[in-house]
């Protein structure tokens, strides 16, 4: 399937955290939107493989999604070598998306740093016609990053206060990692401390820089071309 874009996240819920709202938007105006998760997750605190899969199903119907897919690489074991990243070209190369995100570049989670790599690599590699000459090169047209965990430099920023109910409702799609199950095989761990409220209250703070009640932010390594300043 041919996506108008695709956000690759080291596992399921970090494109949901990081830019939930504005795949809503895009996806309620009508364009094509996709996630790759490249692990399954296996080594989370909380939660197993199957409870994991069934959540980012549920969550994707949340927002729209066209379609979500998972790389099956090792959760804890996310390296940039030739495998990795030629499997991450391929997923690129399989939607052909005009716009690819990836997670910020700095993060608490060494998965969502090297997922960051992994995706800049691949981006570079799909358009070379002789990296794996029997896929078609694909030209990805701009690879914005989002936020998890960490902030950093916000390039720019979307409106999201319309969607931002598909937001959390994609959010806690994820039950296993965000709420605490007393009398469960559970643990303590920072995402189910108050996690999504403390998301939301990123949103809203960024959102306030913009005097709108919700946005998300992006960050870009290349500059942004502007026609006309209106």
């Amino acid at each position: 399937m041919t996506l108008d874009i695709l956000i690759f996240g080291a596992h399921a819920d970090d494109a949901e955290i990081g830019m939930g709202g504005t795949i809503a938007k895009h996806t309620a105006a009508g364009f094509k939107v996709g996630v790759c998760d490249l692990t399954r997750a296996e080594m989370s605190s909380n939660g197993d493989v199957d409870t994991r899969m069934a959540e980012a199903e549920q969550a994707s119907k949340a927002l729209g999604l066209a379609v979500r897919t998972n790389l099956g690489l090792p959760d804890r074991g996310l390296y940039v070598t030739p495998e990795h990243v030629a499997a991450v070209t391929a997923e690129i190369r399989r939607h052909a998306p005009k716009v690819v995100f990836a997670p910020y570049w700095e993060d608490r989670h060494p998965d969502h740093v090297m997922c960051s790599k992994l995706v800049e690599e691949a981006v570079f590699n799909a358009k070379l016609r002789r990296f794996m000459p029997e896929k078609p090169a694909v030209q990805v047209e701009q690879l914005y990053f989002y936020f998890i965990n960490d902030i950093g430099r916000t390039d720019l920023v979307v409106d999201i206060t319309e969607h931002y109910e598909a937001k959390e409702q994609s959010l806690l799609s994820y039950a296993s990692q965000f709420q605490a199950a007393p009398g469960k095989d559970t643990v303590a761990t920072p995402l189910n401390q108050g996690y999504v409220e403390r998301v939301k209250a990123r949103d809203s703070l960024l959102g306030q820089r913009k005097l709108i009640p919700y946005a998300e932010g992006f960050a870009s390594k290349t500059p942004h071309l502007v026609k006309l300043f209106t």
